[in-house]
């Protein structure tokens, strides 16, 4: 916490700059592609690590699909978990999160100008409404972050099992299953140091459609953890 405090502080100068414009490239996507949207979102993650003494090391871009939409299941940690993956992969994706967590400083200028999914954990009609969205989107092209494992507190290093059901949207549409390995992420803003932090991302070779459609979802889960685990 005591991180992210003074990256907020570091950066408030920025603020009046940073906020009116993301709010302009969600208003105006006619005027502003997925592009450069997603650039300037690095642009912010940017100014976030300089100031918040985080390096992330980015390991196994080679195994990302080169074509078509896929869907990435990282192991969570904390905070800092989707901004590393986005400063990592270098094509436009987007995230989804939990609804009441996405209105604060800056992520929900963050989660409207990437066209993230807001979820409403205790809303199971809902949380299947994202999932069919998702579906459809994977299905033209679109990359997504998904947090199969849901909540992180005091999860850190230590992988907690995968809810099958969120791997609904790789199967619907057929798409690559790209497990991602974090480690240490959780020291970015869920610790009280500032010390100079190193955070290191794993693209893992993905499981494509062919290797899992006959496998059940609880048999995906296990496989995707077991993947980040080995990591």
């Amino acid at each position: 916490m005591l991180r992210f405090i003074l990256v907020v502080l570091a950066n408030v100068k920025r603020g009046p700059y940073l906020i009116p414009k993301m709010r302009k490239m969600f208003k105006h996507p006619e005027r502003y592609s997925e592009q450069v949207r997603y650039a300037f979102a690095q642009k912010l993650i940017d100014y976030m690590k300089s100031s918040g003494k985080i390096k992330t090391e980015v390991y196994g871009t080679e195994n990302l699909p080169l074509e078509g939409g896929y869907v990435m299941f990282p192991n969570h940690q904390g905070k800092y978990d989707a901004l590393g993956i986005i400063y990592a992969h270098k094509q436009p994706c987007s995230f989804v999160m939990d609804k009441a967590k996405s209105y604060s400083f800056l992520v929900k200028e963050l989660v409207d100008m990437l066209g993230a999914k807001r979820l409403e954990l205790d809303n199971v009609r809902q949380n299947l409404t994202v999932i069919n969205e998702i579906t459809e989107e994977v299905k033209q092209g679109k990359k997504y972050i998904l947090f199969s494992e849901g909540g992180y507190d005091k999860n850190r290093n230590k992988v907690q099992q995968f809810k099958p059901g969120s791997f609904k949207c790789s199967v619907r549409s057929k798409t690559p299953i790209v497990p991602v390995a974090l480690i240490d992420s959780y020291k970015a803003f869920d610790t009280g140091s500032a010390k100079m932090l190193n955070v290191q991302v794993h693209f893992l070779k993905p499981v494509e459609y062919e290797e899992y459609k006959d496998m059940k979802s609880t048999e995906i889960a296990a496989e995707v953890k077991r993947r980040i685990e080995e990591t």
